[in-house]
């Protein structure tokens, strides 16, 4: 409770020795203060050499996937990079709401996301703030208006992903049915066009969850399958000449148990989240909390941006290396 006084707000002067009384606040002026004023902006430009991100979301991806499966590509990421295969979906464990979260730096209480039903003129819990594209600001279009000259692109294998962002902030969205075109035609569009941020979306270990368990032999294979594309993608990286000036993210936005998902258990909840590129330390397992909508504060940390107030994540700085590093 704030107390029924002004307040005085004073700084000291270490060369002189004594305080100066800057201004003094009202509660009320306080209290409008910490409501409309949004978080403290982060540092312009915090990792100067990354010139360009790729998140590359691969849709029901536990960690045992990574544990299980043959996956070199993904390990080598873990070796060169800092990891963590504790992080957390957000309630429910269904691809929409995670999805959601994820690029959008907040939990579904906040956007309003909450089934896979979810569509811009049919839900049932109003977000709590709508930005320029008419739904919860997302890190497409906070990229988009504070760095407007970007070139972003999202090429996603499951079709409802390209729901959940504002269609006009990238340069080019497209659902590209099957995993292994979704790599080509995301590849081919990263040699010819080194986005600054790119989002590719595959949706094969998914599928092979519900269709065999995700214990299963067959949900492996497709894990693998799926390390292979995210091999190609590495290539086409440094096939463009960028890969000392790029930061990839692999992450997921669920796991699953039995044949399905969306239920409230550790398997469900649990996703890998790996980031290897310039200014990430090296072979470090995070310890600290990590949750999917860090991710998108971790991209706007990442490039400089500002999070819009209604955001509630964090950028995941334990994956960094100290600031006189990285600059």
């Amino acid at each position: 409770m704030l107390a029924n006084k002004n307040s005085t707000i004073s700084c000291f002067d270490e060369s002189k020795g004594h305080v100066h009384r800057l201004f003094s606040i009202t509660p009320a002026l306080l209290l409008g203060f910490l409501i409309f004023s949004g978080p403290v902006s982060f540092t312009q430009a915090a990792i100067r050499s990354v010139e360009h991100v790729v998140i590359i979301g691969v849709d029901g991806l536990s960690p045992n996937g990574i544990r299980k499966a043959q996956t070199p590509h993904l390990n080598q990421l873990v070796k060169a990079g800092a990891h963590t295969f504790h992080a957390r979906g957000v309630m429910p464990t269904s691809s929409s709401p995670n999805w959601a979260s994820m690029i959008m730096g907040a939990g579904p209480e906040q956007h309003g996301v909450t089934s896979n039903d979810w569509e811009t003129n049919k839900f049932e819990i109003a977000p709590i703030a709508v930005g320029s594209g008419g739904i919860f600001p997302t890190i497409f279009g906070v990229m988009r208006e504070q760095r407007p000259e970007s070139v972003i692109a999202c090429f996603h294998d499951w079709q409802g992903f390209g729901r959940l962002l504002e269609r006009n902030a990238p340069n080019v969205v497209e659902h590209v049915k099957d995993a292994i075109e979704t790599a080509a035609r995301a590849t081919r569009y990263f040699k010819e066009k080194k986005p600054q941020f790119i989002f590719i979306h595959f949706d094969g270990v998914d599928h092979a969850g519900h269709g065999f368990g995700w214990d299963s032999w067959q949900y492996y294979k497709s894990v693998e399958l799926t390390d292979s594309l995210i091999g190609a993608v590495l290539d086409s990286i440094k096939e463009s000449g960028v890969a000392d000036t790029t930061l990839v993210l692999v992450t997921a936005d669920h796991g699953g148990k039995g044949k399905g998902h969306g239920g409230a258990t550790m398997e469900e909840i649990e996703i890998p989240w790996i980031i290897n590129g310039p200014g990430v330390e090296e072979g470090r397992e995070i310890i600290a909390p990590v949750n999917t909508y860090d991710t998108a504060a971790t991209i706007a940390y990442i490039f400089g941006l500002n999070p819009p107030a209604c955001w509630i994540g964090k950028p995941v700085l334990q994956a960094f290396k100290t600031p006189q590093d990285i600059r």
